[in-house]
């Protein structure tokens, strides 16, 4: 345990170092001035920002995504996928205010195919990610989102070079008012054929139930019915490229798209679990190898399930 922290210490001096030396104002200026006002943002599984209404610095953020088999276009055969991932997130106040979020996470998704294009059974992703949110500068109200994650993608849970990839983002926040905030940034991928990534949206909150919550890539309108309960609508894309052995070939690219649109109640136990059930509608979903000759799959527009967790500490 004492070595593990020692590692993690000084990996986090290097963080800050960097930090200071870049932007040496706005740190500076953050952890002396702005102690009252400053927002508190972080991120989420599946969404690129998150406003959070006190300091939580342990979380463990995880669903299940359920979703019958459904044609394949224009071929025989069906695609059933079952989609689970899970995130634990840890961070801490430097400084004594600058936030700083390290975080790891996985996902599963298992394909049941019984077209002519031979699928991998399952395709895997696991996520090592380190991210802070600073002023810029000397802009009022106006803030920078820096992330960078070591990934793997590949269909068997492997680490080789070949299926890692080094994603980044970078954004701004600017918050005019306590109502508004809005999110313009970029998504990079090296490994990806369409490597940028827009990255834009906006939270509007007109009032202590409605609120807004308009990011990538995973928007999501609620209404507080209570202070256990809250109804939403929420949409989710995904868009990932993974290294797969199909056949004899190995490191083929295979890209999964699928996009989502679902309503749903989230139900708060405790101050420290929720819990929330959604169902809705699954569509634009294509399968597909990145070498057109490989195949592709179609999969008909179709329902979907999913209970999700979150656990903070």
């Amino acid at each position: 345990m004492r070595t593990i922290k020692i590692k993690k210490t000084k990996f986090l001096e290097v963080v800050l170092i960097s930090i200071s030396v870049l932007f040496p104002i706005s740190v500076n200026s953050y952890a002396q001035d702005q102690t009252q006002t400053s927002p508190n943002y972080r991120q989420e599984l599946r969404k690129v920002i998150a406003e959070k209404e006190e300091f939580l610095p342990q979380e463990l953020d995880s669903y299940v995504r359920y979703m019958p088999s459904r044609g394949a276009g224009s071929q025989s055969g069906k695609i059933g996928i079952t989609d689970s991932a899970a995130e634990y997130s840890y961070e801490i106040k430097a400084f004594g205010e600058l936030p700083i979020q390290f975080a790891v996470g996985s996902r599963y998704i298992g394909i049941e195919n019984s077209t002519a294009v031979k699928l991998p059974a399952h395709l895997t992703s696991t996520v090592f990610g380190v991210e802070t949110t600073l002023p810029f500068f000397n802009f009022d109200k106006t803030y920078l989102t820096i992330g960078v994650a070591p990934s793997f993608f590949s269909d068997n849970w492997n680490f080789r070079t070949s299926s890692f990839s080094l994603m980044q983002r970078y954004f701004l926040i600017y918050q005019p008012t306590d109502k508004w905030v809005f999110v313009c940034g970029v998504e990079y991928n090296p490994r990806f054929r369409d490597p940028v990534s827009p990255i834009l949206g906006f939270i509007y909150k007109p009032n202590d139930r409605l609120a807004f919550n308009i990011v990538p890539e995973s928007p999501e309108v609620s209404y507080l019915l209570n202070d256990k309960l809250t109804v939403f609508i929420q949409g989710d894309s995904t868009s990932n490229e993974y290294r797969v052995t199909k056949d004899n070939l190995k490191n083929v690219v295979l890209n999964y798209n699928e996009m989502h649109l679902g309503a749903g109640i989230r139900c708060k136990g405790n101050k420290n679990i929720t819990g929330s059930f959604t169902a809705g509608g699954v569509f634009n979903r294509t399968i597909k190898y990145r070498q057109d000759s490989l195949g592709k799959v179609t999969v008909k527009n179709g329902f979907y399930t999913e209970l999700s967790l979150v656990v903070t500490l």
